[in-house]
């Protein structure tokens, strides 16, 4: 499988996913990390990147 073949499978994987969302809870872990993730972007100390953006990133990079 190529790499673009790879990037391909997991985007339909992850649409898939998104569309039952509702159906998997996330670990209660994935809260306690969010919640520093935000104090350290409020601090400036880091920043949230757009999905998009970083998609498109891997895609280049993979390129």
């Amino acid at each position: 499988m190529t790499t673009r073949d790879k990037i391909r499978a997991m985007e339909l994987l992850w649409d898939d996913l998104c569309k039952h969302a509702n159906a998997v809870a996330s670990p209660s872990w994935h809260k306690d990390i969010l919640a520093q993730r935000e104090k350290s972007v409020a601090k400036g100390k880091e920043k949230f990147n757009d999905w998009d953006g970083e998609k498109e990133r891997i895609r280049k990079s993979c390129k």
